[in-house]
C-alpha cells in the first residue's frame, strides 16, 4: 500500500544545524514526503540540502527578525503550527523538540513522532530560562511564569494528537513518560561517522565543543581547567562567549565557533572530549569516540547511553563519567582519567561509535515505521 508522507520540523534556519536537523535529513533520504516548517530559510541558502526544495511554511515566516530565531514568538509557536493543513497525507512524520508534534491530524492519519526533547523551556529549564532573562524578573516575570505554565497546558494536550513517540535515548524516553504518561520506542539518532576519521596518535590537550549557554556548563569547565592549569581548547559560539573568554586562564584557548573540518581535526587530536552538559542524546560524545578519543562526560542525560566508564567496563572502556555538574568533580574526573589513560584502547571508541551509526538508524526508523502502520490500519 502507498502512502502519502508529511514530515514536519519546529524550524529550518542555516542556524539550526543540531542532531534535530541531522534527523530530518536522514528520513528524507528515504522517504518521499513534503517537507513543512514553522519557518523556512533554508529551500534557499545555496549551501543547504533543502536548496530549491518546496517547504510549507507558517504565518510567523513573514515575522520580523523571524530568521535569527523564531523562539522569540514563544507564544505564538502553538498557534501556528497548528494552522498547517496536512489532511491529504495518510502519514505524518514530525521531528519535534517544541512544537511540531501539535499539528493537527484526522483519525484515519498515522502520526509517528521522533521526540528530540519534551519543550525544554517549558519543563526541565524553566528556571533557568526565567533566571537568565530580564522578562523573568518583576510584572515580566509574573506574565512569562502564567505563559509557560500555558504552554506546559498545550504541550501535554498536544503529545495527545501522536499515535506513537519515538525517542532519541532511554533517558529522553522517561521524560516523554514524566510529561505526557506517554510509552515511547527508544532509537538512536544517526551519526554521520564517516565526518570522522579514526586517530590512535594523540596531542597533550583536552577539547570541549558546544554552545556557549548556561545549560552546557562550558563555565565549569573552563573554571576546572583553570584549577588543574592544563591546555584545554573550547570550541562553540553563544550568548556566553564574552563570560567564559573573560574566565579562561592562559591554558584555555577559547576559539569560538569554527567550521566543521577545524572541529573534525581537534576532536581527531584531542586527548579526551569533555563535555559538562546533561544533555538528552549527545551527538558529540559519538563524534569524538568516532575519533579514537575518551570521552569525560557528566553521567545525567544519554551520556551513560553512549560513553563506556573505563572503571566499570575495564576492557571496553570509552571514557570516564562524572556524578555531579560541580567544578570539583570535572577536577576530579580529569585526574582519574590521567591514572587511567595508559588503559584504554582507543578502537574501542570507534566501535562503540559505531553502534549510532546512519545505517542502523535508517533499519531501526523504517521497521518501526513499518510496523505502526499495520498496527494503525490494522484497526482503523
Amino acid at each position: 500500500m502507498e502512502f502519502k508522507y508529511a514530515l514536519v520540523h519546529e524550524w529550518l534556519t542555516p542556524k539550526a544545524t543540531g542532531g534535530s536537523e541531522l534527523v530530518v535529513k536522514e528520513i528524507l533520504k528515504y522517504i518521499d514526503g513534503d517537507l513543512y516548517s514553522l519557518i523556512d530559510f533554508e529551500s534557499i541558502n545555496p549551501e543547504s540540502y533543502l536548496y530549491g526544495r518546496s517547504i510549507g511554511t507558517t504565518f510567523l515566516q513573514h515575522f520580523p527578525l523571524a530568521r535569527s530565531g523564531v523562539q522569540k514568538y514563544l507564544p505564538l509557536l502553538p498557534l501556528a503550527i497548528e494552522q498547517l493543513d496536512l489532511r491529504e497525507y495518510d502519514v505524518i512524520l514530525s521531528s519535534s523538540h517544541a512544537v511540531a508534534k501539535g499539528i493537527l491530524a484526522s483519525p484515519h492519519q498515522l502520526h509517528v513522532c521522533y521526540c528530540h526533547t519534551p519543550m525544554r523551556y517549558a519543563w526541565d529549564l524553566t528556571f533557568d530560562y526565567l533566571n537568565n532573562s530580564s522578562m523573568g524578573k518583576g510584572v515580566a516575570g509574573i506574565l512569562t511564569k502564567y505563559l509557560l505554565h500555558r504552554l506546559r497546558e498545550w504541550d501535554v494536550i498536544s503529545a495527545n494528537r501522536v499515535d506513537y513517540f519515538i525517542a532519541n535515548s532511554n533517558h529522553t524516553a522517561r521524560r516523554i513518560w514524566r510529561c505526557y504518561r506517554r510509552q515511547a520506542k527508544v532509537i538512536y539518532p544517526p551519526v554521520d561517522l564517516d565526518r570522522f576519521s579514526f586517530q590512535s596518535h594523540k596531542e597533550d590537550f583536552y577539547l570541549t565543543v558546544s554552545r556557549l549557554v548556561s545549560y552546557k556548563k562550558v563555565s565549569l569547565i573552563v573554571e576546572a581547567f583553570n584549577q588543574l592549569k592544563k591546555p584545554l581548547v573550547v570550541i562553540g559560539g553563544g550568548n556566553e562567549l564574552n563570560k567564559i573568554s573573560q574566565l579562561a586562564n592562559a591554558n584555555v584557548q577559547i576559539l569560538g565557533f569554527q567550521p566543521h573540518n577545524i572541529v573534525e581535526k581537534y576532536m581527531a587530536k584531542a586527548k579526551a572530549f569533555v563535555y559538562a552538559a546533561c544533555e538528552d542524546f549527545g551527538i558529540a560524545l559519538v563524534e569524538a569516540q568516532a575519533c579514537g578519543t575518551p570521552v569525560i562526560a557528566y553521567q545525567g542525560g544519554g551520556a551513560s547511553e553512549i560513553v563506556k566508564d573505563i572503571r566499570q567496563y575495564p576492557e571496553t572502556g570509552t571514557g570516564l563519567l562524572f556524578d555531579t555538574q560541580q567544578t570539583k568533580s570535572i577536577v576530579e574526573a580529569v585526574e582519574t582519567f590521567d591514572k587511567f589513560q595508559s588503559q584504554f584502547n582507543l578502537e574501542n571508541c570507534r566501535l562503540q561509535a559505531n553502534k549510532f551509526s546512519s545505517t542502523i538508524f535508517k533499519k531501526s526508523y523504517l521497521n518501526f515505521l513499518d510496523q505502526c502502520c499495520q498496527e494503525f490500519h490494522s484497526v482503523n
